[in-house]
């Protein structure tokens, strides 16, 4: 049986740690008088206060949690820490909805980076530090964190490190102790930060929006602290840099973690998916540059290459970051670009979609099946690179395939039953459900998710959490079976 009171106990904790963020922006409002301090005064005494009697009225049940323990708490998690989040945003930006505030910050938290603000050069700067920081915080997963700190007050995590952890990494484990593991990945992470921060100043960024680029690079969320995006600053070096970081970003972890535990780069050469998403992201890059300028888009092969580059990198990573109005290209490339983000970045990074893992799986298993109809007695086993893939795994890649198709379908009925135009209904739900940020028509990259109903916002914030716990995580807490003993 799931045990709900132990449960309870550690989102209580969970919940009183992610107040403490809010120091930040509340520390950067006070420093730079920005009228803003106020939000996170009151959020933060909600937090903790929330957190805190959740904690004091279970702490009786405090016990390690089991497998269906673990999937709970992650689902409770992101359910209530959005609510949280969007508290500051809610209490200062008065023409806020809370629909629309939750949705913000179910966005930054999910790294999806879609947005109903418009107007963020006027913003007070904790305010944009918030969103990017929730990026930042999200990215990785708020839950790994969690199982770095939380061993300190006696609670293990192991089984919630396995549910939250992106794609096909969850049965892998990369050191004797997960809170290690945990660790090495924030380490990684906040090193690539740091990295990504001086860099975006050095090409001319101030400090702060270095800061808070670098959080939404690394997260590959896509929130800016202007409406032009990173068009704002029209320099090619800072393109190149978001580049570099976005696609360190997009590779797995587990990988970065290898390669630092063993001071080698051969890891990376062995990778398969990786090889994969370098191939697939180049060969697209090269396609949509030569559509661009045989269309007369752009009138140099240069311009177009550099614009392609960015944009396609960008959307397919599921960072989200914007030069140009690309829904204003040839149809092919925007659409090229949302199919390239349901699937292109790699297992254990802070991309969204099914991960290249999954789709080099189902590609195989297409070759393996025509192969089977020639010679129906033959031995085909599945290969990603040295390594022979069970047919368990490639049975588990089957349902979540058909299942991630039929979530797509069902919201994009649902959005078009309440009144939107199929091309808005499914990129908004494609790049929802895939945390990548912004779709085409109405939902562009030159325009804001506000010109939606609160239904279709609600709509597609589910989409965001089902595609941020990677579906089974989210729906199997809804089957019988689960509080079944």
């Amino acid at each position: 049986m799931v045990r709900v009171g132990a449960v309870l106990n550690l989102l209580g904790a969970v919940i009183a740690l992610f107040g403490l963020t809010m120091i930040v922006p509340l520390v950067v409002s006070f420093w730079l008088e920005d009228g803003a301090t106020h939000a996170y005064d009151e959020a933060l005494v909600l937090a903790l206060g929330s957190g805190a009697a959740l904690w004091f009225a279970t702490r009786r049940r405090k016990a390690e949690l089991t497998p269906r323990d673990g999937i709970l708490m992650v689902l409770l998690t992101w359910l209530s820490l959005p609510l949280i989040a969007s508290l500051p945003l809610y209490i200062h930006i008065a023409e806020l909805s809370f629909t629309d505030a939750f949705f913000e910050a179910t966005s930054g938290l999910t790294a999806t980076g879609a947005t109903v603000l418009s107007g963020l050069d006027e913003l007070p700067p904790s305010i944009n530090l918030w969103r990017a920081l929730l990026h930042w915080i999200g990215g990785l997963g708020i839950i790994v964190l969690a199982v770095a700190i939380l061993p300190v007050l006696g609670v293990g995590g192991r089984q919630i490190f396995r549910a939250e952890t992106p794609g096909p990494l969850k049965e892998t484990r990369l050191t004797p102790r997960v809170t290690e593991t945990a660790k090495g990945f924030w380490i990684i992470y906040v090193f690539f930060t740091a990295l990504a921060a001086m860099a975006y100043y050095l090409a001319g960024m101030s400090g702060f929006d270095a800061v808070v680029h670098a959080f939404s690079t690394l997260a590959l969320g896509g929130f800016s602290s202007h409406d032009a995006s990173l068009g704002y600053f029209n320099s090619p070096a800072i393109e190149i840099i978001a580049i570099v970081f976005m696609l360190v970003a997009a590779l797995s972890y587990a990988t970065h973690f290898v390669a630092w535990r063993s001071r080698s780069l051969r890891c990376y050469l062995r990778d398969a998916e990786a090889r994969a998403f370098i191939t697939v992201l180049a060969v697209s890059v090269l396609g949509v540059a030569t559509v661009l300028w045989w269309n007369g888009v752009y009138a140099e092969f240069a311009t177009a290459l550099r614009h392609a580059a960015f944009n396609v990198a960008s959307v397919a990573t599921t960072l989200g970051f914007s030069t140009v109005d690309y829904a204003q290209w040839p149809i092919f490339a925007p659409l090229w670009m949302l199919f390239l983000c349901a699937f292109a970045t790699c297992s254990g990074s802070t991309g969204g979609g099914i991960k290249m893992m999954r789709a080099l799986v189902m590609v195989k298993q297409i070759m393996r099946e025509t192969k089977l109809l020639l010679h129906p007695h033959a031995r085909v086993p599945i290969r990603l690179g040295r390594d022979i893939v069970p047919n368990q795994a490639v049975f588990a890649v089957l349902a979540f395939m058909t299942i991630y198709g039929a979530s797509i379908a069902i919201l994009v009925l649902a959005m078009t039953l309440s009144g939107l135009d199929l091309l808005t209904a499914l990129s908004a739900t494609v790049a929802s459900i895939n945390n990548t940020g912004p779709g085409l028509a109405r939902v562009g990259p030159a325009t804001t998710y506000a010109v939606l109903t609160d239904l279709q916002t609600w709509l597609l914030t589910i989409a965001m959490l089902l595609g941020r716990l990677e579906l089974l995580t989210f729906l199997v807490v809804f089957t019988p079976g689960f509080w079944r003993q």
